[in-house]
């Protein structure tokens, strides 16, 4: 919804990309990629140079987790070209900057704005009234995190803390998921944007707010990750199991986008832990993902209950025990499988000793309102961070 453009999954991005710059009527092109993505990135550089529509040099200036600083310098770069589309290559970072140098292009257009961004001045926009229309996005990820498909955009700002924007408008124009993008992908990323579908999925399915509809929905997409992840793991370089794991995951973030279920619980302390520790936050959930959903299974049972049948039929595995283990189990059982994505906090090289400072700082109400289990005080969250993985 709102993407006008449209999702269009299996094609080669740069014929895409080109066709659908054609049909925008970009004249002042801005490219934004992974460094890591650059070589692939070239051809269509290329491109745009011969049709005189580059707006500036291919831009590499946005590192993991969406710095404040490469952020604010993409923007300013692309105020001064007067870009009037943005083509964001990579993950989840990537894709979000798309997004917030988008609403910086408004701000310059529309309040005479220095071309110099700000993190107060990009936010700014989305209090506008009205809201002025943002320059167009065409989405190419390189993996699995999903951030494309939404209308939200984080940033982590110089002190350590995540901030960004939401807003309808932010949703990208187009995205484009070519398999081939995926290339050379470590496994920390290709496995840990994977585990984030999963995330979206039994964050949405245990959600508060969420409907049947959106269950379904949800347990559509966890069925078809789960299943791509099996031939994945065996195969890293599968197409057909990048497709099975994007198509899934595309329906988990649906879900979790649709009725106010964004945040989900584990989402939002996942968000805050990535920042906190500077951990990936496919690693987050790697560590966090069965501990919170072993914290509210009382109050989210019968979910749970459908989550954990999806993940052991969707395992391929003939064995009535695995069916009898609930869906914290399997989801630590999953992560036990998956290279490069970490299980525990020492795994990502967080000392636990330092846990209860982080907990101290957590916001319990906010929780509260997402947990379907409400946590008693801090105390309950700082028992669930640390909780082992032999009693999930």
């Amino acid at each position: 919804p709102g993407m006008t453009g449209g999702v269009h999954i299996g094609v080669p991005f740069i014929s895409t990309v080109l066709s659908e710059l054609d049909k925008l009527g970009a004249s002042k092109v801005f490219v934004l990629a992974n460094n890591s993505s650059r070589p692939l990135v070239q051809p269509l550089i290329e491109a745009l140079q011969e049709k005189e529509i580059l707006a500036a040099p291919l831009s590499t200036d946005i590192v993991m987790g969406g710095s404040e600083n490469g952020i604010l310098k993409a923007a300013g770069t692309a105020a001064e070209a007067k870009a009037d589309c943005i083509v964001t290559v990579g993950g989840g970072a990537i894709q979000d900057a798309g997004k917030l140098i988008r609403l910086w292009l408004a701000a310059y257009d529309n309040t005479s704005a220095s071309t110099k961004a700000t993190a107060d001045g990009i936010r700014a926009v989305t209090s506008l009234d009205p809201m002025p229309t943002l320059p167009p996005q065409i989405c190419c990820p390189n993996s699995f995190a999903m951030a494309e498909l939404t209308s939200v955009a984080g940033m982590t700002l110089e002190n350590g803390v995540k901030s960004g924007a939401a807003h309808a408008s932010l949703i990208p124009t187009v995205t484009i998921f070519d398999p081939s993008l995926t290339s050379g992908l470590p496994d920390w990323v290709r496995f840990g944007t994977a585990l984030r579908c999963v995330e979206h999925a039994v964050g949405s399915a245990t959600h508060p707010r969420a409907t049947d509809e959106i269950r379904n929905l949800a347990l559509q997409g966890l069925k078809m990750v789960r299943s791509g992840l099996d031939v994945m793991v065996a195969n890293p370089t599968s197409t057909e199991a990048a497709l099975d794991v994007y198509t899934g995951g595309w329906c988990a973030v649906r879900a979790l986008n649709t009725n106010g279920c964004y945040p989900a619980l584990g989402h939002l302390i996942e968000n805050m832990y990535s920042a906190k520790y500077g951990v990936h936050q496919g690693s987050c959930s790697g560590i966090l993902c069965g501990r919170i959903l072993a914290h509210h299974y009382e109050g989210s049972k019968e979910h749970q209950d459908r989550i954990a049948a999806v993940l052991a039929e969707s395992s391929g595995k003939d064995d009535d025990e695995v069916s009898k283990k609930s869906a914290a189990y399997l989801v630590k059982e999953l992560v036990s499988m998956l290279p490069g994505v970490a299980q525990d906090h020492s795994d990502a090289g967080v000392d636990v000793e330092t846990l209860r400072d982080f907990v101290d700082k957590l916001p319990i109400e906010r929780f509260n309102k997402l947990s379907p289990t409400p946590f008693k005080d801090l105390d309950d969250v700082y028992n669930m961070l640390t909780r082992p993985l032999d009693q999930l």
